[in-house]
């Protein structure tokens, strides 16, 4: 199960982002007024529950990178402006696009996005942590998802804030998920150099034959 100190990060986390989310878009009566709205949240809900049965933690493990930890300050806020600013730009109608059926498609790619974050999370099982970190009895997984794209969550982590400002209609939250590229990619570096220095010719071999996020481009 997962840490305790994850959970109650997770969980909290969780119930800022829609409470925000919902003031931003005018109170639970607007919000509700579109279904999609509402798909959306039961989504996030779930998806949330459902990582309280994988074992991610917050261990520093035998080594981390601790000059990363800055990512995480950057995920934060822009994860807190994302929570509210697509929702707000929805309710004044500001850079906004589409109708009902661009809600839904916003829907389904933030359900994806969940599920292929939520996924590599129960694979790793405990070597998942929000740290950079190798943790005890660390091995590569090299199957399934692994043996095309290096950082499946990373990809699942860009596609699930998109669908959430598509949910909303927002071109500026489109913006705010270009924005993660960069602590993104800076998270991405760092946990390979650390497993370069850990795996050596293993990861070496492993990181020839696969791409990082995106099979082919990059």
């Amino acid at each position: 199960m997962i840490a305790p100190k994850f959970a109650l990060s997770a969980g909290a986390g969780a119930i800022v982002y829609l409470v925000l989310a919902v003031a931003a878009e005018g109170g639970w009566a607007a919000y509700v007024s579109h279904p999609p709205l509402v798909a959306l949240a039961v989504a996030f809900l779930a998806l949330t529950a459902g990582s309280f049965f994988t074992n991610a933690n917050l261990s520093s493990g035998e080594r981390e990178d601790r000059g990363n930890r800055w990512v995480l300050t950057a995920f934060g806020i822009i994860g807190l402006i994302s929570a509210f600013v697509p929702a707000y730009t929805d309710r004044q109608d500001f850079w906004t696009f589409g109708g009902e059926t661009v809600r839904w498609i916003g829907v389904a790619v933030f359900v994806a996005g969940g599920i292929l974050r939520l996924w590599p999370v129960f694979v790793l099982g405990r070597r998942f942590s929000g740290l950079v970190a190798i943790q005890p009895g660390h091995k590569l997984v090299t199957t399934g998802i692994y043996s095309i794209i290096r950082h499946p969550s990373y990809l699942g982590l860009l596609i699930n804030p998109l669908g959430w400002a598509i949910a909303f209609r927002s071109t500026i939250g489109i913006i705010l998920t270009v924005l993660l590229l960069i602590p993104t990619i800076g998270r991405i570096r760092s946990e390979e150099a650390l497993l370069l220095s850990q795996f050596g010719s293993e990861y070496e071999a492993y990181r020839a034959r696969t791409s990082r996020l995106i099979p082919g481009i990059y």
